[in-house]
C-alpha cells in the first residue's frame, strides 16, 4: 500500500484501493476540526470511510507535550470499509511530539509529513528526542517530507494583518489543503464551510481559505521529490439514495428523537456532561422542534431522576452518561425498575474504572449494564456495531421501553460515539409506529384500579398522574402485584420479582432471532463480537474465509435478554471466540447463558482491535 501510494497517481491509473491517513498534533492544533472537513470532503467525493478521532485525556494539556498530542485516522477508499484502519499510510505530524506517539503505528515506507517549524530544541525536549529524528536516521524505513508549514502559513496570511499566534492557528487548513490536493478533493466546499464558519468575521475567512489555497498550490507546485503525488481513489459503488456522514453520538440523538416520534410521545432528556457521552446532549439541544425537552443537571442523579419524573408524567424519559455516571445512576435505574415506567439510559462506554481512560474507548461496562445494580434489577441491554447503526439502536430501545414498560440501556462507547461514517438517511415511511398507550379508566373488576396488572408482554398499564379515577401508588418499595399497595409480604416479592423478570426475560420473543453475520450456521469457528468489535471482526473473517479458512462471524445487538436460537446457534460450531475492549464479560455471560465453551480474546489499551490482531487470533484458535 506505501508503494503503491508514493508512485500511484491521476497520471499512471495505479491508485490503492484504499488509504489510511492520521493526522496527529497539539490539541490546540486543530486536527480534529482538520479531520473532520476532510473526512466531508471524502465523503463529497463518493468513497466509503470511516475515522477515529483520538483525544488527549487533560483538557488542556501543556503545548507540545507527549500526553497532549490529538489525532485524528480516516481509512477511505473506492471499496467497503468497515474500520478506521490498521496502520496509517501517511502521518501528517505537526510537532515532535505528535511525531513520536504516532510514528510507531505507521506502516514500513510509509510517508511522514512533518512541520519543520515545529523541530525546535524546547518542543524535541518536551518529546523526550534528545536529537531531532529528521537529522538522526530513526525514520529511514519511511518516506520523510519535511518542511516549514509554519513558515509557509504566516506567508500565505500575511496580507490579513494577524498577529503571529492567530497567524499560526491558520496551520491545520494550510495543512487540509496539502491533503486536498494529494487526494484529488475540491477545495469550494470547505471554502464555503469557512465562509459560514466565520460569517462574523470575513478577515478570518479569507485567512484560513488563503491558507488553505496555499497549502494546495504547493503541492501542485513545488518540485518536493518523487515521494508526493496526486492520488486519485474512484467512488465506491452505492445504491442511489440520499447520503451523509455521522457520528455515533448524532446518530444516538436522531434516533431517539425517531423512535420518540414512532411511540408519539415528546421526549424529555436528562443528562450531565461526561466524555464522551456529552454530545447526545448537545444535539438534542438543538431539536426541539420536534418535542424534545432538554435538561441539564446539577448531577448524575438528578438527571436520571428527572427523566423518571417525565416518564411517569407521560413523556418518554431519556438520560445518558458514561461508565462513572451510570455508576451513580445505578439507584434509580432500580427505581424505574421496580416503579416499571420506560426509560432510555444510553451508556457511551469509556476506559476505566473510576475516571479510568476519560477520552479512550472500551467495553468494559456490560457487566454493570446487565448485572450491575442492586437487588433482582432486570432491564433489556442493547448494543450498537457502528455509528449508523447506533440510529437503528436508538428506535429499539424506545420501542422496547414503551412496549414492555421498563427502562432499556443502550450501549455505545467512545470509538462509536465520536467515529464517523457515510450513512444512508433512512426513508421514515419504512418505520413501523409503536404508538404509546394510556390506561383511561379503572380495568379491575367493579370499577377498581388495578395499576400492576399485566397485558401479554408483561406489562402494566402507563397511567398519567392527574388522570380521574386512576389515583394510585408509586416509588421504590414493593407493591401488592395487583393493587400497587404497599406489600411487604413474602409472597408478594415473589410474585412481583417473578413478574419483573419474566417481562424483561419475554423480550427475547419480540426480538429477531440470531443470524450468522457472515459465513454459515455451524462449522469450525465462530467469532462472536457485539458493539463496536464489528468492523474488525467482519473484515479479518472476510479475509480468512477467502483464503478457505472456516470461520463465521455472529454479532449480537440484544445483548439482554439474548435471541432464542442464539445458544443452538453456538452450539453448531466446534469453537467460540469473542473478541472484547474487556477482560472477558461476554465470554462470562455466554457461558452462563448457555453453557459453551466460548473463548476469550480480550484488549483493554484504550484503542479499538485492528483486522490484523483479530485474524492472529482466529489463526491461533484454529492451529
Amino acid at each position: 500500500m506505501a508503494t503503491q501510494l508514493a508512485e500511484s497517481d491521476t497520471r499512471t491509473g495505479n491508485a490503492p484501493e484504499a488509504v489510511v491517513v492520521r493526522f496527529a498534533g497539539d490539541s490546540g492544533d486543530g486536527m480534529q476540526l482538520t479531520g473532520g472537513q476532510f473526512t466531508l470532503s471524502t465523503a463529497l467525493a463518493g468513497n466509503d470511510l470511516a475515522t477515529f478521532p483520538d483525544f488527549p485525556a487533560e483538557i488542556r494539556a501543556p503545548q507540545g507535550t507527549l500526553f497532549g498530542v490529538s489525532a485524528f485516522q480516516i481509512n477511505f477508499g473506492s471499496t467497503e470499509i468497515d474500520t478506521a484502519g490498521d496502520a496509517p499510510d501517511v502521518l501528517v505530524a505537526m510537532n515532535p511530539a505528535a511525531l513520536k506517539t504516532n510514528v510507531g503505528a505507521l506502516k514500513p515506507g510509509g510517508l511522514i509529513i512533518a512541520d519543520t517549524g515545529e523541530f525546535n530544541k524546547r518542543n524535541l525536549e518536551k518529546a523526550k528526542y534528545a536529537v531531532s529524528p529528521l537529522e538522526d536516521g530513526s525514520l529511514s524505513k519511511w518516506n520523510v517530507l519535511a518542511f516549514d508549514i509554519s513558515a509557509l502559513t504566516l506567508e500565505s496570511v500575511k496580507p490579513f494583518g494577524l498577529g503571529n499566534k492567530e497567524a499560526l492557528r491558520c496551520k491545520n487548513m494550510w495543512t487540509l489543503g496539502l491533503a486536498l490536493w494529494m487526494f484529488d478533493r475540491d477545495r469550494a466546499p470547505l471554502i464555503d464551510w469557512l465562509n459560514a464558519k466565520f460569517k462574523k468575521n470575513p478577515v478570518l475567512a479569507e485567512a484560513n481559505i488563503a491558507a488553505l489555497n496555499a497549502g494546495h498550490a504547493y503541492g501542485e507546485t513545488a518540485e518536493i521529490g518523487g515521494q508526493l503525488h496526486k492520488v486519485h481513489l474512484d467512488p465506491v459503488a452505492s445504491p442511489a439514495g440520499l447520503y451523509r456522514t455521522i457520528t455515533g453520538a448524532e446518530a444516538v440523538a436522531l434516533g431517539l428523537v425517531a423512535g420518540a416520534q414512532l411511540a408519539h410521545l415528546p421526549m424529555f432528556f436528562g443528562g450531565y456532561p461526561i466524555t464522551p457521552a456529552s454530545s447526545i446532549l448537545h444535539y438534542l439541544a438543538g431539536m426541539k422542534e420536534f418535542g424534545v425537552t432538554t435538561f441539564q443537571a446539577e448531577d448524575e442523579i438528578a438527571a436520571i431522576a428527572a427523566a423518571i419524573g417525565a416518564s411517569y408524567a407521560g413523556s418518554l424519559g431519556v438520560t445518558s452518561s458514561s461508565g462513572p455516571g451510570i455508576a451513580l445512576k445505578g439507584e434509580a435505574m432500580g427505581l424505574a425498575v421496580m416503579t416499571e415506567l420506560p426509560l432510555v439510559i444510553v451508556n457511551s462506554q469509556r476506559g476505566g474504572p473510576s475516571t479510568g481512560l476519560p477520552t479512550k474507548t472500551e467495553q468494559s461496562d456490560l457487566y454493570q449494564a446487565v448485572y450491575g445494580r442492586n437487588g433482582d434489577t432486570p432491564l433489556p441491554v442493547i448494543a450498537a456495531r457502528s455509528p449508523g447503526d447506533a440510529f437503528e439502536c436508538a428506535i429499539e430501545a424506545c420501542r422496547l421501553a414503551v412496549q414492555y414498560m421498563t427502562p432499556v440501556m443502550l450501549l455505545t462507547d467512545g470509538y462509536i460515539a465520536n467515529a464517523a461514517e457515510p450513512w444512508a438517511v433512512p426513508n421514515p415511511d419504512n418505520y413501523a409506529p409503536f404508538p404509546a398507550a394510556f390506561l383511561q379508566e379503572p380495568n379491575g373488576p367493579d370499577g377498581t384500579l388495578l395499576p400492576y396488572a399485566r397485558d401479554e408482554k408483561g406489562a402494566r398499564p402507563w397511567i398519567k398522574p392527574g388522570t380521574p379515577g386512576l389515583m394510585h401508588r408509586i416509588g421504590g418499595i414493593e407493591k401488592n402485584p395487583g393493587t400497587g399497595n404497599l406489600d411487604y409480604s413474602p409472597a408478594a416479592h415473589q410474585t412481583m420479582t417473578d413478574a419483573r423478570k419474566a417481562k424483561v426475560d419475554g423480550v427475547a420473543k419480540g426480538i429477531p432471532a440470531q443470524e450468522v453475520t457472515l459465513g454459515t450456521a455451524g462449522g469450525k469457528l465462530a467469532v462472536v463480537g457485539w458493539g463496536s468489535t464489528y468492523g474488525p471482526i467482519h473484515q479479518a473473517v472476510r479475509r480468512l474465509r477467502a483464503k478457505g479458512v472456516d470461520v463465521s462471524h455472529i454479532h449480537v445487538r440484544h445483548i439482554w435478554p439474548m435471541p432464542e436460537n442464539l445458544g443452538d446457534l453456538l452450539r453448531s460450531y466446534e469453537k467460540i471466540l469473542v473478541p472484547e475492549m474487556n477482560t472477558g464479560q461476554f465470554k462470562t455471560v455466554l457461558r452462563d447463558q448457555f453453557l459453551v465453551d466460548a473463548r476469550p480474546y480480550n484488549k483493554v489499551s484504550g484503542q479499538p482491535f485492528t483486522i490484523a490482531e483479530i485474524e492472529a487470533a482466529i489463526e491461533g484458535v484454529l492451529a
